[in-house]
């Protein structure tokens, strides 16, 4: 940082947005030189203050203003380091501009027509090789994150943690965590869930800060004066901790993640190192990206579609007609008087009692290895793979029985609170066939749903249909019957709608 004995002038819009003879050079490496003006010499009410921060490890947080001159403006074009690190304390007070996004330049009056170079004889960063070259061979993120504190450990680093935050799209997760340790024997993955966003222990951390937009954290951890605003902080210095970086990891699409680096060393991380790891950081979000969109993807498939289908996808199974022969125990559920319930509550209230249910059905196919292809209204279609269509009595259809009785024990949990709040019983119908079906991709060119087909689902459907005639929670078709060694009772024989011949129904004794 030097002081530039001429006077400087920017111009936007025909209008002097900032001239002073006090002006700042800051010099960067591999970076065009900036000029900072102290705050008294610009048009602050050319300015309008944005919402929009960043973070650099040796100057601190930059806050973010738009020019504005007339119907014309710039936006995010000048920025300011308001409560800069002791390092950078000089530019406390000034605001610096893009140089692009400023239509003039003038030096003594006399306008500048090429943005200053850099001339300093800058060192190779050691971390840009690696990105380059191991860094691409990762194959996950906790891979990614060993690799990228091994090369810190290896140009001599003082690194003793290393900790990645990746925000995901989860509906339990907000984020997935990784954290590498010196003396640990590899990276840990833990998982953070949406209700600790609203814990003490989140909201009092800096990740709330960087989450939050308002730029990273630094913060020395060594002597009297230590700043420790965070109770993490405290923990720790308690370790042995010296010094302490939280760095936003922006993706592409402006997602903000945290990258924290933590040193035990007398003096922590050096402006060199920060500024290193700094200048790879825009690229290294990239290379994270990649592998935190793939786990995004799983899991939004894993979340729509099931588990069996979703990684399906995954592997190929894109185009239409996609799929494969399977033999399967099939479940079908169905909430018996919805419509009647639609119209009597409100629709937070009907969508919180279709949850409940929901959970008690389908919660039980998921317990017992079951997957659940889709939630038509208030029915559940789900499946239970038989892998040898020849076995006599598979350990699929066990498991499917399994859940039915499951799922019974909890809607009558929730009916006995519904009892006590004087509100409506509930009565559903469940219906356990085995057959063979066609799993794969069904719709048109566009919009493809990838399920289950056969007379075998058919069947299923119809025979849920006959519960509430019966009177029975859980009806049997004589396939599934022969399937498993519990004892049952045959309900008749029923003509169902679209099946030649009539079909033996049974039932539980217990129910």
């Amino acid at each position: 940082m030097e002081s530039d004995p001429r006077r400087i002038r920017a111009e936007f819009q025909g209008e002097t947005v900032a001239d002073s003879a006090n002006v700042l050079v800051m010099h960067e490496t591999r970076l065009a030189p900036v000029f900072y003006f102290p705050r008294e010499d610009v048009a602050m009410d050319m300015l309008v203050k944005s919402d929009r921060h960043t973070h650099c490890p040796f100057k601190g947080n930059a806050s973010y203003w738009t020019i504005r001159s007339g119907r014309e403006s710039a936006k995010d074009a000048a920025w300011s380091y308001e409560t800069p690190y002791d390092e950078s304390s000089r530019v406390k007070g000034y605001i610096a501009f893009y140089w692009q996004a400023i239509d003039k330049w003038f030096a003594d009056d006399a306008e500048i027509a090429d943005q200053p170079r850099d001339k300093s004889d800058a060192k190779e960063n050691p971390l840009v090789n690696w990105l380059l070259h191991d860094a691409l061979m990762s194959k996950s993120s906790r891979d990614l994150v060993a690799r990228f504190a091994d090369a810190m450990i290896a140009e001599g680093f003082p690194l003793w943690r290393l900790r990645l935050l990746v925000r995901t799209l989860n509906p339990l997760l907000f984020a997935l965590g990784y954290t590498w340790q010196r003396d640990g024997d590899e990276v840990s993955v833990f998982e953070i869930s949406h209700e600790i966003l609203h814990g003490e222990q989140y909201l009092k951390s800096p990740f709330a800060v960087v989450i939050k937009g308002e730029g990273g954290v630094r913060r020395r951890l060594e002597g009297p004066g230590a700043q420790l605003d965070f109770p993490v902080l405290e923990d720790l210095v308690a370790e042995g901790a010296t010094d302490y970086v939280a760095m936003p990891l922006r993706f592409s699409d402006e997602q903000l993640n945290i990258l924290t680096l933590v040193s035990d060393r007398a003096g922590g991380f050096s402006t060199e190192q920060l500024g290193q790891v700094y200048e790879i950081l825009p690229t290294l979000s990239r290379v994270f990206e990649s592998h935190a969109l793939r786990v995004s993807s799983a899991t939004l498939l894993r979340t729509y579609l099931g588990a069996g289908a979703g990684q399906r996808v995954m592997d190929g199974l894109v185009k239409r007609g996609d799929g494969e022969d399977i033999h399967a125990a099939i479940w079908i559920t169905d909430l018996r008087d919805s419509t009647s319930l639609a119209a009597s509550l409100s629709r937070e209230e009907y969508l919180s009692l279709l949850n409940r249910y929901f959970d008690s059905v389908a919660g039980a196919v998921l317990d017992h290895g079951g997957e659940v292809l889709k939630f038509i209204g208030d029915s559940v279609l789900a499946i239970f793979a038989i892998d040898d269509p020849d076995q006599k009595q598979p350990e699929a259809c066990a498991r499917a029985l399994a859940a039915a009785g499951e799922a019974s024990q909890a809607f009558e949990a929730v009916n006995k609170e519904r009892a006590a709040d004087g509100a409506r019983l509930l009565e559903f119908g469940i219906a356990l066939h085995r057959g063979d079906l066609t799993y794969g991709n069904i719709g048109t060119a566009k919009r493809l749903d990838f399920t289950v087909i056969g007379s075998a689902v058919n069947e299923a459907a119809r025979i849920e249909s006959l519960s509430k005639t019966l009177n029975r929670q859980i009806l049997i078709s004589s396939a599934f019957r022969d399937s498993v060694p519990d004892p049952m009772i045959s309900l008749g024989n029923h003509t169902l709608r679209g099946v030649t011949g009539a079909c033996e129904i049974f039932g539980l004794p217990a129910e």
